[in-house]
């Protein structure tokens, strides 16, 4: 399980550490950075998968993501009694992101191309370091890269070279995993690539999950929901079909999915109580679709060890909120869940002793959560 995440520079995320649970909820108004906290978390994930270069890249560059305001907050600037004006920065700037878990801890920095060159929204990765335990320390680091090098620590506390010439926009995450003297690495690769993000389910008129759609055994959910009737059936075939049932039932009183297959294709319709016919994928409203969607990836046969969903409730009529709060706690008996949501019933919903919910806010233009507690973090060194 993930004990903490980290931000910094990233939007209005100047230094942001958030201390997470099984379940953890994230709340808060327009514009305080819930979004941007969700970014980041993807971004985290992008690392493993050797894209977190090009995911920046489209976001506009470094430049234009990286924290607008002053580099130190003090309190005569937040209280008003100075204004805010721009400085000449002691500290290069940078973009971080990390976490740590209950055995690994992991942070990079990126930072601005040392060279002029055609790719100037690229920005370089600067420092990387994996470490065991909560916090980074000099005694507890098991992998650090610093430029094009990279080393590794042994079993026996020695060092050794893993990359010497590690190109800027390579992480170590994917160019310096070995199953010999990196071990620990890989492991960590691939765990992060197994964490899943929901926040693009299409339900338009032209979404795919609304047409037939070839079907193979699907235990995960696409991130678009395209593969809607292979993951509900593979989660009959191989998953908890009652379950499914039950969950379908909660929401949509005598209601029930069905999957017909011809010739590898695979047709999703739903049967409504009062109904002379089942309803096609192209038929049911975009809330009704889309709650299928969270069925299906939260009681995946393959659950994850983490799974971020933004805004869940998009579309959702108020009478599902509580339907879909219990599925969510169903399924964090099996996988790490964020929830990130605009909606104060399904936040309510979801609030219980062990579940941790945090509210962002925004002050001076950064994003704080006030009530959080507070978590120790180190940052590694250029």
């Amino acid at each position: 399980m993930i004990l903490t995440v980290a931000v910094s520079g990233y939007r209005s995320l100047r230094n942001l550490v958030l201390p997470l649970a099984p379940l953890t909820v994230i709340t808060g108004g327009n514009g305080v950075g819930k979004s941007s906290l969700y970014r980041a978390l993807r971004m985290l994930g992008e690392v493993s998968q050797g894209r977190l270069i090009s995911t920046l890249a489209f976001e506009g560059g470094l430049s234009s993501t990286m924290w607008a305001g002053p580099e130190v907050l003090s309190r005569r600037i937040k209280s008003g009694e100075v204004p805010i004006t721009g400085t000449v920065r002691s500290k290069p700037i940078g973009l971080k992101l990390g976490f740590a878990s209950e055995d690994y801890g992991y942070a990079v920095e990126l930072g601005l191309p040392a060279e002029v060159s055609t790719f100037s929204n690229d920005p370089e990765i600067k420092t990387e370091a994996m470490w065991i335990g909560e916090k980074l320390s000099r005694n507890n680091a098991i992998a650090e890269r610093h430029g094009p090098s990279v080393r590794v620590r042994s079993e026996a506390g020695s060092w050794s070279q893993a990359a010497t010439s590690l190109p800027p926009f390579d992480s170590m995450m994917t160019h310096a995993t070995d199953s010999k003297d990196a071990l620990e690495l890989l492991h960590l690769r691939d765990r992060m690539r197994n964490w899943r993000f929901y926040d693009q389910l299409r339900t338009d008129r032209d979404a795919p999950a609304r047409k037939q759609q070839v079907g193979t055994r699907t235990p995960i959910l696409a991130s678009d929901g395209s593969d809607l009737a292979a993951a509900i059936e593979t989660i009959r075939e191989i998953g908890d079909p009652v379950t499914l049932d039950e969950t379908i039932l909660d929401a949509f009183p005598r209601s029930s999915v069905e999957v017909h297959a011809k010739d590898s294709v695979f047709v999703l319709s739903m049967r409504q109580h009062g109904l002379l016919r089942p309803l096609s994928t192209a038929e049911l409203s975009d809330g009704t679709l889309r709650y299928l969607f969270l069925v299906a990836a939260l009681l995946t046969p393959r659950p994850s060890s983490l799974m971020v969903l933004n805004e869940p409730e998009t579309s959702l009529h108020p009478s599902l909120m509580l339907p879909l709060a219990r599925l969510i706690k169903e399924a964090s008996k099996r996988s790490q869940i964020i929830v990130i949501s605009h909606s104060p019933v399904l936040a309510e919903a979801l609030s219980e002793d062990d579940v941790l919910a945090h509210r962002l806010e925004k002050d001076t233009g950064e994003t704080v959560a006030p009530a959080a507690e507070q978590v120790s973090w180190s940052w590694p060194k250029r």
